[in-house]
Protein backbone atom coordinates (compact mmCIF):
# COMPACT_ATOMS: atom_id res chain seq x y z
CA UNK A 1 0.00 0.00 0.00
CA UNK A 2 3.05 2.28 0.41
CA UNK A 3 3.77 1.61 -3.65
CA UNK A 4 0.43 1.68 -5.20
CA UNK A 5 -2.42 3.53 -4.70
CA UNK A 6 -4.83 1.05 -3.79
CA UNK A 7 -7.45 0.43 -0.81
CA UNK A 8 -7.60 -1.81 1.98
CA UNK A 9 -11.04 -3.69 0.88
CA UNK A 10 -9.10 -4.48 -2.68
CA UNK A 11 -6.77 -6.17 -0.80
CA UNK A 12 -9.25 -7.89 1.79
CA UNK A 13 -10.95 -9.22 -1.59
CA UNK A 14 -7.57 -10.93 -2.91
CA UNK A 15 -5.95 -12.07 0.70
CA UNK A 16 -9.50 -12.83 2.20
CA UNK A 17 -8.92 -10.36 5.07
CA UNK A 18 -11.75 -8.13 7.02
CA UNK A 19 -11.17 -4.76 5.33
CA UNK A 20 -12.31 -2.58 7.42
CA UNK A 21 -10.29 -4.21 10.15
CA UNK A 22 -7.30 -4.12 7.38
CA UNK A 23 -7.81 -0.16 7.22
CA UNK A 24 -7.91 0.89 10.72
CA UNK A 25 -4.96 -1.46 11.89
CA UNK A 26 -3.01 0.35 8.48
CA UNK A 27 -3.69 3.54 9.41
CA UNK A 28 -3.30 3.62 13.52
CA UNK A 29 -0.42 1.20 13.78
CA UNK A 30 1.06 -0.13 10.49
CA UNK A 31 1.74 3.40 8.89
CA UNK A 32 4.24 6.40 10.02
CA UNK A 33 0.49 8.45 9.47
CA UNK A 34 0.22 8.81 13.62
CA UNK A 35 3.59 10.65 13.31
CA UNK A 36 3.37 12.19 10.39
CA UNK A 37 4.13 16.09 11.13
CA UNK A 38 1.80 17.64 8.22
CA UNK A 39 -1.30 15.49 10.30
CA UNK A 40 -2.67 18.67 12.28
CA UNK A 41 -1.98 21.48 9.71
CA UNK A 42 -2.23 20.05 6.08
CA UNK A 43 -4.39 23.24 4.87
CA UNK A 44 -1.12 25.51 5.53
CA UNK A 45 0.53 23.10 2.82
CA UNK A 46 2.33 19.96 1.91
CA UNK A 47 5.92 20.89 0.66
CA UNK A 48 8.29 18.81 -0.57
CA UNK A 49 11.25 20.59 -1.05
CA UNK A 50 13.83 17.66 -2.41
CA UNK A 51 11.26 16.99 -5.05
CA UNK A 52 11.95 20.34 -6.85
CA UNK A 53 13.11 20.03 -10.44
CA UNK A 54 14.58 22.31 -12.93
CA UNK A 55 10.62 21.23 -14.99
CA UNK A 56 7.59 21.62 -13.12
CA UNK A 57 3.70 21.49 -13.70
CA UNK A 58 0.99 23.30 -12.01
CA UNK A 59 -3.05 22.53 -11.91
CA UNK A 60 -5.79 22.66 -9.36
CA UNK A 61 -8.14 19.91 -8.72
CA UNK A 62 -11.15 19.39 -6.02
CA UNK A 63 -11.09 17.09 -3.14
CA UNK A 64 -13.36 17.22 -0.22
CA UNK A 65 -15.29 19.98 -1.35
CA UNK A 66 -12.31 22.23 -1.79
CA UNK A 67 -10.29 22.89 -4.53
CA UNK A 68 -6.35 22.33 -4.16
CA UNK A 69 -3.44 23.64 -6.13
CA UNK A 70 -0.91 20.33 -6.74
CA UNK A 71 2.82 21.08 -7.88
CA UNK A 72 4.78 18.13 -9.37
CA UNK A 73 8.17 17.35 -10.86
CA UNK A 74 7.98 16.44 -14.58
CA UNK A 75 10.38 14.31 -14.76
CA UNK A 76 9.47 12.24 -12.03
CA UNK A 77 6.29 11.29 -15.09
CA UNK A 78 3.81 10.72 -12.45
CA UNK A 79 5.75 8.59 -9.94
CA UNK A 80 7.44 8.10 -6.89
CA UNK A 81 9.24 11.69 -6.48
CA UNK A 82 6.23 13.90 -8.39
CA UNK A 83 4.00 15.77 -5.54
CA UNK A 84 5.88 18.93 -4.62
CA UNK A 85 3.24 20.79 -3.29
CA UNK A 86 -0.30 20.07 -2.11
CA UNK A 87 -1.92 23.76 -1.11
CA UNK A 88 -5.62 24.33 -0.48
CA UNK A 89 -7.12 26.94 -2.57
CA UNK A 90 -6.23 28.84 -5.89
CA UNK A 91 -5.33 32.25 -4.18
CA UNK A 92 -2.38 33.69 -5.76
CA UNK A 93 -0.65 34.96 -2.53
CA UNK A 94 -1.82 32.21 -0.28
CA UNK A 95 -0.34 29.29 -2.72
CA UNK A 96 2.77 31.69 -3.00
CA UNK A 97 3.34 32.38 0.39
CA UNK A 98 3.14 28.84 1.43
CA UNK A 99 5.58 28.08 -1.82
CA UNK A 100 7.97 30.47 -0.94
CA UNK A 101 8.75 28.32 2.76
CA UNK A 102 10.62 26.00 -0.17
CA UNK A 103 14.68 27.12 -0.34
CA UNK A 104 15.01 30.15 -2.57
CA UNK A 105 18.13 28.92 -4.17
CA UNK A 106 15.74 25.92 -5.27
CA UNK A 107 12.93 27.96 -6.56
CA UNK A 108 15.24 30.40 -8.84
CA UNK A 109 16.63 27.22 -10.15
CA UNK A 110 13.49 25.92 -11.63
CA UNK A 111 13.61 26.98 -15.50
CA UNK A 112 10.05 26.18 -16.44
CA UNK A 113 6.72 25.32 -15.18
CA UNK A 114 3.62 24.32 -17.79
CA UNK A 115 -0.10 25.57 -16.85
CA UNK A 116 -2.93 25.49 -18.40
CA UNK A 117 -5.00 29.26 -19.72
CA UNK A 118 -5.51 30.27 -15.98
CA UNK A 119 -4.60 33.26 -14.98
CA UNK A 120 -4.01 32.39 -11.22
CA UNK A 121 -1.34 29.68 -11.89
CA UNK A 122 0.31 32.01 -13.64
CA UNK A 123 0.88 34.74 -10.82
CA UNK A 124 1.34 31.95 -8.11
CA UNK A 125 4.75 31.19 -10.89
CA UNK A 126 5.62 34.55 -11.07
CA UNK A 127 5.69 34.87 -7.40
CA UNK A 128 7.24 31.62 -6.42
CA UNK A 129 9.84 30.94 -9.32
CA UNK A 130 11.12 34.34 -10.81
CA UNK A 131 13.33 32.78 -13.05
CA UNK A 132 10.83 29.79 -14.87
CA UNK A 133 9.64 30.22 -18.42
CA UNK A 134 5.58 30.13 -18.21
CA UNK A 135 5.02 26.97 -20.85
CA UNK A 136 0.73 27.57 -21.68
CA UNK A 137 -0.76 24.12 -22.55
CA UNK A 138 -1.68 23.54 -26.53
CA UNK A 139 -4.04 21.12 -25.10
CA UNK A 140 -5.82 23.73 -23.14
CA UNK A 141 -5.53 26.32 -26.03
CA UNK A 142 -7.42 23.28 -28.39
CA UNK A 143 -9.84 22.98 -26.19
CA UNK A 144 -10.39 26.83 -25.84
CA UNK A 145 -11.00 26.53 -29.38
CA UNK A 146 -13.11 23.59 -29.03
CA UNK A 147 -15.20 25.84 -26.77
CA UNK A 148 -16.29 28.38 -29.72
CA UNK A 149 -17.21 25.71 -31.88
CA UNK A 150 -19.83 24.61 -29.25
CA UNK A 151 -21.17 27.60 -28.27
CA UNK A 152 -21.66 27.93 -32.29
CA UNK A 153 -23.21 24.13 -32.27
CA UNK A 154 -25.53 24.96 -29.23
CA UNK A 155 -26.50 27.74 -30.68
CA UNK A 156 -27.83 25.83 -33.74
CA UNK A 157 -29.10 22.97 -31.34
CA UNK A 158 -30.98 25.18 -29.65
CA UNK A 159 -32.83 26.83 -32.25
CA UNK A 160 -33.64 23.31 -33.82
CA UNK A 161 -35.59 22.13 -30.43
CA UNK A 162 -37.23 25.30 -30.22
CA UNK A 163 -38.44 24.36 -33.82
CA UNK A 164 -39.28 20.67 -33.18
CA UNK A 165 -41.47 22.13 -30.42
CA UNK A 166 -43.22 24.55 -32.19
CA UNK A 167 -43.67 21.52 -34.88
CA UNK A 168 -45.43 19.29 -32.33
CA UNK A 169 -47.72 22.27 -31.45
CA UNK A 170 -48.86 22.66 -34.35
CA UNK A 171 -49.32 19.04 -34.85
CA UNK A 172 -51.26 18.96 -31.95
CA UNK A 173 -53.62 21.97 -32.89
CA UNK A 174 -54.02 20.16 -36.59
CA UNK A 175 -55.43 16.96 -34.72
CA UNK A 176 -57.19 18.85 -32.52
CA UNK A 177 -59.01 20.49 -35.54
CA UNK A 178 -59.31 17.55 -37.48
CA UNK A 179 -61.42 16.10 -34.12
CA UNK A 180 -63.62 18.71 -34.66
CA UNK A 181 -64.51 18.75 -37.96
CA UNK A 182 -65.17 14.96 -37.29
CA UNK A 183 -67.48 15.71 -34.74
CA UNK A 184 -69.42 18.53 -36.12
CA UNK A 185 -69.90 16.11 -39.15
CA UNK A 186 -71.08 13.37 -37.20
CA UNK A 187 -73.86 15.88 -36.13
CA UNK A 188 -74.84 16.86 -39.06
CA UNK A 189 -75.45 13.38 -40.40
CA UNK A 190 -77.56 12.99 -37.16
CA UNK A 191 -79.56 16.25 -37.77
CA UNK A 192 -80.24 15.08 -41.41
CA UNK A 193 -81.28 11.47 -40.06
CA UNK A 194 -78.96 9.64 -42.00
CA UNK A 195 -77.34 6.75 -40.67
CA UNK A 196 -73.89 6.01 -39.89
CA UNK A 197 -71.82 4.15 -43.43
CA UNK A 198 -71.49 0.58 -43.38
CA UNK A 199 -69.05 -1.25 -45.48
CA UNK A 200 -65.71 -0.07 -47.06
CA UNK A 201 -64.85 3.45 -46.04
CA UNK A 202 -64.04 5.96 -49.14
CA UNK A 203 -60.56 8.09 -48.84
CA UNK A 204 -57.83 7.79 -46.57
CA UNK A 205 -57.63 6.96 -43.19
CA UNK A 206 -58.62 9.46 -40.46
CA UNK A 207 -55.60 10.26 -38.02
CA UNK A 208 -56.10 9.23 -34.45
CA UNK A 209 -55.97 11.93 -31.71
CA UNK A 210 -52.93 9.91 -30.22
CA UNK A 211 -50.66 10.24 -33.31
CA UNK A 212 -47.22 10.10 -32.08
CA UNK A 213 -45.80 13.37 -33.67
CA UNK A 214 -42.77 12.03 -36.01
CA UNK A 215 -39.92 14.67 -36.60
CA UNK A 216 -38.35 14.86 -40.31
CA UNK A 217 -35.72 12.70 -40.33
CA UNK A 218 -32.47 13.57 -42.30
CA UNK A 219 -31.03 11.23 -45.03
CA UNK A 220 -28.70 9.79 -42.56
CA UNK A 221 -31.63 8.31 -40.40
CA UNK A 222 -31.09 10.85 -37.44
CA UNK A 223 -33.36 14.13 -36.79
CA UNK A 224 -31.47 17.06 -36.53
CA UNK A 225 -31.47 17.20 -33.29
CA UNK A 226 -29.93 14.31 -32.69
CA UNK A 227 -27.45 14.87 -35.13
CA UNK A 228 -26.47 18.30 -33.30
CA UNK A 229 -26.53 16.08 -30.47
CA UNK A 230 -24.20 13.37 -31.51
CA UNK A 231 -21.85 15.50 -33.27
CA UNK A 232 -20.51 17.45 -30.35
CA UNK A 233 -17.41 15.10 -29.58
CA UNK A 234 -16.43 14.61 -33.62
CA UNK A 235 -16.05 18.63 -34.36
CA UNK A 236 -13.14 18.63 -31.09
CA UNK A 237 -11.25 16.20 -33.29
CA UNK A 238 -9.18 16.21 -36.82
CA UNK A 239 -11.57 15.35 -40.12
CA UNK A 240 -8.95 12.45 -40.74
CA UNK A 241 -10.15 10.91 -37.25
CA UNK A 242 -13.65 10.76 -38.44
CA UNK A 243 -15.39 7.60 -38.62
CA UNK A 244 -17.74 7.23 -42.09
CA UNK A 245 -20.96 7.70 -40.56
CA UNK A 246 -19.33 11.04 -38.75
CA UNK A 247 -18.15 12.19 -42.06
CA UNK A 248 -21.49 11.77 -43.60
CA UNK A 249 -23.50 13.11 -40.73
CA UNK A 250 -20.96 16.31 -40.54
CA UNK A 251 -21.33 16.89 -44.65
CA UNK A 252 -25.34 17.19 -43.87
CA UNK A 253 -24.54 19.49 -41.05
CA UNK A 254 -22.23 21.16 -42.94
CA UNK A 255 -24.54 21.64 -46.34
CA UNK A 256 -27.34 23.14 -43.69
CA UNK A 257 -25.05 24.95 -41.34
CA UNK A 258 -22.02 27.10 -43.26
CA UNK A 259 -20.82 28.93 -40.68
CA UNK A 260 -20.40 25.72 -38.35
CA UNK A 261 -18.48 24.19 -40.99
CA UNK A 262 -16.70 27.71 -41.45
CA UNK A 263 -15.85 27.57 -37.60
CA UNK A 264 -14.69 24.20 -37.84
CA UNK A 265 -12.00 24.41 -40.24
CA UNK A 266 -10.68 27.52 -38.57
CA UNK A 267 -10.24 25.47 -35.22
CA UNK A 268 -8.61 23.06 -37.78
CA UNK A 269 -6.03 25.36 -39.47
CA UNK A 270 -5.16 26.31 -35.67
CA UNK A 271 -4.72 22.85 -34.91
CA UNK A 272 -1.97 21.98 -37.73
CA UNK A 273 -0.13 24.69 -36.71
CA UNK A 274 0.38 22.48 -33.28
CA UNK A 275 0.72 19.48 -34.95
CA UNK A 276 3.26 20.89 -37.65
CA UNK A 277 6.60 19.65 -36.29
CA UNK A 278 9.03 21.68 -38.17
CA UNK A 279 7.27 24.36 -36.57
CA UNK A 280 9.44 27.13 -34.24
CA UNK A 281 8.61 29.51 -32.21
CA UNK A 282 9.30 31.99 -35.16
CA UNK A 283 7.93 29.85 -37.75
CA UNK A 284 4.87 28.83 -35.40
CA UNK A 285 4.34 33.05 -34.41
CA UNK A 286 4.04 33.49 -38.25
CA UNK A 287 1.50 30.91 -38.62
CA UNK A 288 -0.72 32.61 -35.96
CA UNK A 289 -0.63 35.50 -37.41
CA UNK A 290 -1.87 34.02 -40.78
CA UNK A 291 -4.46 32.30 -38.87
CA UNK A 292 -5.36 36.02 -37.10
CA UNK A 293 -5.88 37.83 -40.47
CA UNK A 294 -8.82 35.12 -41.20
CA UNK A 295 -10.33 35.01 -38.29
CA UNK A 296 -10.37 38.73 -38.81
CA UNK A 297 -12.00 38.09 -42.07
CA UNK A 298 -14.82 36.19 -40.78
CA UNK A 299 -18.04 37.26 -38.91
CA UNK A 300 -17.86 34.60 -36.52
CA UNK A 301 -18.16 36.29 -32.60
CA UNK A 302 -17.38 33.15 -30.70
CA UNK A 303 -13.98 32.40 -33.11
CA UNK A 304 -12.92 35.55 -32.68
CA UNK A 305 -13.03 35.38 -28.81
CA UNK A 306 -10.67 32.37 -29.49
CA UNK A 307 -8.45 34.76 -31.06
CA UNK A 308 -8.10 37.40 -28.17
CA UNK A 309 -7.63 34.96 -25.71
CA UNK A 310 -4.43 33.09 -27.54
CA UNK A 311 -3.54 36.58 -28.34
CA UNK A 312 -3.59 37.87 -25.07
CA UNK A 313 -1.28 34.39 -24.11
CA UNK A 314 0.40 34.11 -27.24
CA UNK A 315 4.12 34.39 -26.48
CA UNK A 316 3.92 31.72 -23.53
CA UNK A 317 1.57 29.94 -25.91
CA UNK A 318 4.43 29.66 -28.63
CA UNK A 319 7.41 28.55 -25.68
CA UNK A 320 5.54 25.51 -26.37
CA UNK A 321 7.24 25.17 -29.92
CA UNK A 322 10.62 25.55 -28.00
CA UNK A 323 11.04 21.82 -26.22
CA UNK A 324 7.30 20.98 -26.91
CA UNK A 325 6.51 21.16 -23.41
CA UNK A 326 2.64 20.02 -22.39
CA UNK A 327 1.01 20.13 -18.95
CA UNK A 328 0.08 16.60 -19.98
CA UNK A 329 1.83 14.96 -16.70
CA UNK A 330 -0.38 17.44 -14.08
CA UNK A 331 -3.39 15.82 -15.60
CA UNK A 332 -2.14 12.34 -15.67
CA UNK A 333 -1.27 12.74 -12.14
CA UNK A 334 -4.67 14.45 -11.39
CA UNK A 335 -6.13 11.38 -13.14
CA UNK A 336 -4.48 8.76 -10.77
CA UNK A 337 -5.31 10.91 -7.59
CA UNK A 338 -8.94 11.30 -8.75
CA UNK A 339 -9.02 7.40 -9.51
CA UNK A 340 -7.85 6.63 -6.31
CA UNK A 341 -10.75 8.98 -4.79
CA UNK A 342 -12.89 7.20 -6.67
CA UNK A 343 -11.70 3.44 -5.76
CA UNK A 344 -12.41 5.36 -1.90
CA UNK A 345 -16.00 5.98 -2.98
CA UNK A 346 -15.36 9.26 -1.18
CA UNK A 347 -13.09 11.11 0.64
CA UNK A 348 -14.03 11.14 4.53
CA UNK A 349 -10.45 11.52 6.30
CA UNK A 350 -8.59 14.47 4.09
CA UNK A 351 -5.19 14.12 5.97
CA UNK A 352 -5.08 10.84 5.58
CA UNK A 353 -5.82 10.61 1.90
CA UNK A 354 -3.23 13.16 1.49
CA UNK A 355 -0.30 11.12 3.29
CA UNK A 356 -1.37 8.04 1.14
CA UNK A 357 -0.84 10.41 -2.29
CA UNK A 358 2.55 11.79 -0.61
CA UNK A 359 3.35 8.07 0.32
CA UNK A 360 2.60 6.81 -2.80
CA UNK A 361 3.59 9.84 -5.22
CA UNK A 362 6.04 12.11 -3.21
Amino acid sequence: MDNEPVTAKSLSWTYMIQGNTFARAYKDTLSDFPTWVKKENVDDGILIAKNLGPRLGIDESEFGHEVYTILHNKDAHGKKGAIVAIVKGTDPETVAKALRKMPQKDREAVGLVSMDLSDSMRSIVRMAFPNAMVVRDCFHVMKRGGEGIEELRMKYKREAVKDVNRQKAEFKKHLEQLAKQRKYYRNSRKKQGKKRCKGKRRGRKPMRLNTRFEPKRLSNGETLVEALTRCKKQLGRCYGDWSINQKKRARILFRLFPKLKEAYWLINDLRAIFRTKSNTKATAKKALEGWYKKVTKSTLREIKSVKQSIQHYEDEILNYFINRDTNASAESLNSKMKAFRSCLKGIRDIPFFFYRCITVFG
